[in-house]
């Protein structure tokens, strides 16, 4: 595991490489956050991107998005997987927003948690993202950097988000889930992983990573 210096040393490098990082799924408000995030489940973010931009042209709110019904809804995200469960949840996610919450997006977990189809995951994407609250995210590609690296080992995604919200210094929490989520992405692939242009190789604690190459 990776000591608190290093720790400190393996954001700021991180920092560097990305000082402004974002989320690549295009939204603009949390509700249309809340919707990209909930159809990004077992999906891209461009594939999510190429279906709400129509999606959101014609209905960007809970009641439009429900005047659509989960037919009219299916029709815009049907290139997504698993797009039949997403459209009723999403059509039982705008009820209840409507309903319960004014037609606002909730700014707690738990009122998060209770939307159809949002887990802790997608709760803490939105808390993080769209009103600036200092969560963890964990999906695959931060599961993987965490226990790859050394920087938040653990068996399970929990585990990991426990972890990582112990060891990452206050003035990188923020930003850290944006950090992660694009270093797995881009550079610490899942099964070809881009060491050589890796930020933080020598701080990497994976044990089957290539050698580092000998300067001429």
């Amino acid at each position: 595991m990776l000591k608190p210096k290093q720790v400190i040393e393996f954001f700021e490098r991180l920092k560097a490489e990305r000082p402004e990082p974002r989320t690549e799924l295009v939204y603009q408000s949390p509700f249309e956050l809340l919707i990209a995030v909930i159809l990004s489940a077992q999906a891209t973010d461009v594939s999510v991107n190429k279906a709400t931009k129509p999606l959101f042209a014609v209905a960007n709110t809970p009641e439009a998005i429900l005047a659509l019904g989960v037919d009219g809804l299916k029709r815009y995200i049907k290139t997504i997987g698993l797009y039949n469960a997403k459209a009723e949840n999403i059509i039982k996610t705008c009820q209840i927003l409507i309903e319960q919450h004014g037609s606002q997006v909730p700014q707690t977990r738990e009122a998060l948690q209770a939307l159809a189809g949002v887990g802790r995951k997608t709760a803490n994407v939105v808390l993080n993202t769209a009103f600036g609250q200092p969560t963890m995210a964990v999906d695959t590609h931060i599961f993987r950097v965490s226990n790859r690296t050394g920087l938040a080992p653990a068996k399970t995604v929990d585990g990991v988000e426990r972890e990582l919200l112990r060891v990452i210094p206050a003035a990188y929490i923020m930003d850290a889930h944006h950090w992660l989520i694009l270093h797995g992405r881009y550079t610490c692939k899942a099964r070809q992983p881009q060491c050589e242009q890796c930020p933080v190789y020598d701080l990497c604690q994976w044990s089957e990573k290539p050698t580092a190459p000998q300067a001429d």
